[in-house]
């Protein structure tokens, strides 16, 4: 065992200055811990950074750990491994259960993306290649090593690290990391406090050091209830004879809205149309939502109706023919902030259309097609040429799965006593600097938004 003197850096590779591509490179002694391995999606110049050669050479790094499955969080993991990187990926049992889905998903969704952009020709590159294949994310899944909230991992040489709940999707944790004599504390992403799905996040009991998401840093969540304010955009788009669009991955908050979908078909407060989840690797989850219960607030009863009321669309065949329908009807099809996946080929068949709807239900980052629709465009730029939207886009707000400013401002007060720094990332600019503002003059604490590749010394971080 090291003595508790060595040296502990902390290196923002990620998630800092932007939403995502949440990767935090923590240094003790001769040990390289990676928390989180994300993708950067959004603007051009992020996503770039996920072609580019990793910071460290991945056959260097010892251990990841994985907040949760989100890909903004885990979706770089297959290449990482692919690169070089034959440690351990340590995460709860929930969130091994959802990369199992979401992983090949994503190698399988690029790996679609890359044949039609090289069968259509709008690539720049004259052989397209996805990031990472299906086989790739396969070979990640068998670095996957699960844990019970609660429990210290030993990671070798007396670091230890314990998640902790964060709700926001199941198997979410917050993650405690003691590197000796010092304690470091990632929230990850923060649920809500009275989400309609999810348990809240077990609240924050001090370290040394924090490093918080910043999301919805400067934002407060409006006091809606979900159904009510579902409710009548989708009677409205069905009176017409609509279809609605709702970009999201097929497990997550995808799982939100079918939940109250299917409480507001079996009341009788909207009519009974088809649904639809396209995704590649589509699957019934339930009973990854009834293994993990004790993590959520939704009944076994609708738990089964919210994974029945969909049908199962996997194949390419399939997610075409959808497109020759007429509605009323829902199509749930990755991705959430149209990044790209198959429903970019449904905005492209039915967004023309002012009958139709396209519902945004979570965070839209800055550069995404989903934040220029928030925004009010007109066109989006999809295979390599403009396409008109004269959709309905409604944007919701009560199923963020993020917690709001004040929710984090109450997470942060049961802290037992201040961190000696408090970093925020996973955050646009203007919501990371408000929170700041915000914790220093409310909290009285040290606090800063960190820089893109920024090195901190943990025993005297500044």
């Amino acid at each position: 065992m090291m003595s508790a003197n060595y040296k502990k850096s902390l290196r923002f590779l990620g998630a800092a200055g932007t939403v995502t591509g949440s990767r935090y490179l923590v240094e003790a002694g001769k040990r390289r811990i990676l928390v989180d391995c994300g993708l950067f999606q959004g603007f051009k110049s992020l996503r770039d950074r996920n072609r580019k050669p990793f910071p460290v050479r991945p056959a260097s790094i010892d251990t990841v750990l994985l907040t949760h499955a989100h890909l903004d969080h885990s979706g770089y993991l297959p290449a990482l491994v692919r690169a070089g990187f034959s440690g351990k990926v340590h995460c709860t049992q929930a969130t091994e259960d959802l990369c199992g889905l979401i992983l090949p998903d994503s190698g399988h969704i690029q790996e679609e993306e890359a044949r039609y952009a090289k069968r259509k020709g709008y690539a720049k590159h004259k052989n397209p290649t996805p990031l990472y294949a299906l086989n790739d994310a396969k070979a990640a899944l068998k670095r996957l090593t699960p844990h019970p909230f609660g429990r210290r991992i030993d990671l070798g040489d007396g670091i230890t690290a314990t998640f902790i709940p964060a709700g926001h999707l199941l198997g979410a944790a917050q993650i405690r990391l003691e590197l000796g004599d010092r304690i470091v504390h990632f929230s990850g992403d923060l649920g809500r406090q009275a989400d309609p799905m999810m348990a809240p996040p077990e609240p924050f009991h001090g370290a040394d050091v924090l490093v918080c998401e910043s999301t919805y840093g400067n934002r407060a969540h409006a006091k809606i209830d979900a159904e009510a304010e579902l409710a009548p955009f989708l009677k409205r788009t069905f009176a017409r004879g609509g279809t609605v669009l709702i970009p999201a991955f097929a497990v997550g908050r995808a799982q939100g809205i079918l939940y109250h979908v299917a409480r507001l078909m079996k009341r009788g407060e909207i009519p009974h149309v088809p649904v639809f989840l396209n995704s590649p690797m589509s699957v019934n989850a339930t009973a990854i939502y009834h293994r993990h219960h004790e993590e959520h607030h939704v009944t076994w009863e609708d738990c089964k109706a919210m994974f029945d009321i969909a049908e199962r669309v996997n194949s390419v065949e399939q997610s075409k023919e959808l497109n020759t329908r007429q509605g009323p009807m829902i199509i749930v099809s990755a991705s959430g902030m149209l990044t790209g996946g198959r429903i970019l080929h449904h905005i492209a068949s039915f967004g023309g259309d002012r009958r139709n709807a396209i519902l945004l239900s979570g965070f839209q980052a800055g550069g995404t097609r989903g934040a220029a629709l928030a925004e009010g465009a007109k066109t989006l730029k999809m295979f390599g040429r403009e396409f008109a939207i004269e959709a309905e886009v409604v944007q919701l707000t009560a199923f963020s799965g993020h917690a709001d400013v004040g929710e984090i401002l109450d997470w942060m007060r049961h802290a037992d006593r201040p961190p000696q720094m408090t970093y925020l990332t996973h955050g646009e600019p203007s919501a990371s600097d408000t929170l700041r503002s915000r914790v220093q003059d409310e909290l009285s604490w040290k606090v800063r938004a960190p820089e893109h590749l920024e090195t901190v010394n943990l025993d005297r971080p500044r």
